[in-house]
């Protein structure tokens, strides 16, 4: 694994970016380079440098913004001077341009990653208009270790790759949430309800990484005709009805990453 070479500085440590961040200790990052700086203080992982203000005459050569979106204006001016090497951001819906016009470096890439990178089963899909083949490489060294890592080479397309694998695993945490739901209904034990709902969700995921047919055409092969399957399957394909909550479920999320891209440009 070739990680970026020299200091790494981590600009908020949340939930998704502290998740990165382990991961990519766990597969050899060296935590003397690691400063991580909160207004907090916490989220640290042990080892790891933690500060809540820049450390004074030091550059990072990668600088990670792991803020919330909205926190750009008030965080972007303090670190307009360090000028690194390599800018990555997490911040969904700021666009590339619009990271380099505030945060001046040799490169911008943008990730967007989804929680599962935490134990490297992830996506994070990349967007860069360097063509430095040094920053594309680190940039897909630190997402590879997190799990599938895609190039978008048309940026206008990473608010939908947010809306479907950023946003995602929480719709699939809702699914799974909603199937255990329907089986208590049905009169099973909550607990028992919610482990088979678990396990056949990752059953199933996991075939259909491996399948030689798309998940729809697998389904159609579960179900046979006139069979328990089937009739569930019909409820769920009556009127494109699963298709069509999933699409304005998918839209919703584009909209408001489109949104908060606007808002940032101002």
């Amino acid at each position: 694994m070739s990680f970026p070479e020299g200091p790494f500085w981590l600009i908020g440590c949340g939930n998704m970016a502290g998740a990165m961040l382990r991961r990519w200790l766990s597969q050899g990052l060296d935590p003397a380079q690691v400063t991580v700086i909160t207004r907090s203080g916490r989220g640290a992982p042990e080892g790891v440098r933690s500060l809540t203000a820049l450390p004074i005459d030091e550059t990072p050569a990668t600088l990670m913004l792991g803020f919330k979106p909205q926190q750009l204006d008030d965080i972007a001016p303090t670190l307009a001077h360090l000028n690194p090497r390599l800018v990555l951001s997490i911040l969904a819906g700021v666009e590339e341009q619009v990271l380099a016009d505030r945060i001046p470096a040799g490169a911008t890439v943008r990730m967007m990653p989804n929680l599962p990178v935490g134990i490297g089963q992830g996506v994070t899909a990349l967007f860069t208009r360097s063509t430095d083949a040094q920053v594309r490489g680190h940039a897909q060294a630190l997402a590879e270790a997190l799990g599938l890592a895609p190039w978008i080479e048309d940026e206008a397309r990473f608010d939908a790759v947010t809306a479907l694998a950023g946003c995602g695993p929480a719709f699939v945490f809702r699914f799974i949430d909603a199937i255990a739901q329907a089986g208590v209904a049905l009169g099973l034990d909550a607990d028992l309800a919610q482990q088979l709902a678990l396990a056949t969700v990752n059953g199933a995921g996991s075939m259909a990484i491996g399948a030689d047919a798309s998940p729809g055409v697998l389904a159609d092969r579960v179900a046979s005709p006139g069979g328990s399957t089937r009739e569930g399957l019909n409820v769920l394909d009556a009127d494109d009805a699963l298709k069509r909550l999933m699409a304005a479920t998918l839209a919703a999320s584009e909209r408001r990453n489109r949104g908060m891209a606007a808002a940032a440009r101002r």
